[in-house]
């Protein structure tokens, strides 16, 4: 048996404070002609496609899907330059996590992510976990609910179980609940233990568990 976890990123594996986001206005900037100060803006469980839809939408831009793609190459291809104006960092936990999951045979860690495939690389190598999923997951591809990433996550799963969802937003839950994995919150993100709490987790942590722990958790 292979225990499947599906993780999500922003909130959950490392938090890049915000710094993603200067690289968003600067497409809105490009696509839209129009700088705007998005810091504010809520982003927490949300698709690079629906966030960006939101922000052309919020400057009255045309938000057609040809329009949002550009938005999201461009966003791809500057990223990287923008991830070091901020000091973000991987969360608490969740290297140790992850090394100590990596040297198990029965255990496979892939990603269900909102980001899209290049915006997730960029994350992911700038802080060195990229080594951590060599076997990638499902990212947001274009329009569409989240959920929708989460049945294309389940398939990369091939039959094995358990399954667990892990992240950090109502949206992870949801996600693990429509696919029927077992979903731990860790309270990492925007949404407090409390919070999470009230969408019906399987499991919900302030933060992600010693190895020892988590492998007990994991029932590993």
């Amino acid at each position: 048996m292979t225990t499947v976890l599906f993780w999500d990123i922003d909130g959950t594996l490392l938090t890049t404070a915000r710094a993603g986001v200067f690289s968003l206005e600067r497409a809105l900037e490009e696509v839209a002609g129009v700088a705007v100060d998005l810091q504010g803006m809520a982003t927490a469980g949300m698709t690079d496609y629906s966030i960006a839809e939101a922000a052309l939408k919020g400057v009255g831009h045309p938000a057609d899907e040809e329009t949002v793609q550009r938005f999201l190459r461009i966003h791809e291809r500057q990223l990287p330059d923008y991830l070091h104006r901020r000091q973000g960092h991987v969360l608490p936990g969740v290297r140790e996590a992850l090394e100590d999951l990596s040297g198990r045979d029965d255990v496979l860690s892939l990603l269900l992510t909102g980001n899209t495939e290049g915006g997730a690389a960029a994350k992911l190598a700038h802080y060195e976990l990229a080594e951590f999923f060599p076997h990638g997951g499902a990212f947001c591809v274009g329009p569409g609910e989240r959920v929708e990433i989460a049945r294309r996550a389940l398939r990369l799963a091939n039959g094995s179980e358990p399954v667990y969802v892990i992240g950090d937003t109502p949206a992870d839950v949801q996600c693990g609940k429509e696919i029927g994995a077992r979903t731990i919150a860790v309270a990492t993100g925007s949404y407090s233990r409390d919070e999470l709490a009230e969408h019906d987790a399987w499991e919900v942590l302030e933060h992600l568990p010693p190895p020892d722990e988590l492998a007990e958790l994991l029932d590993l």
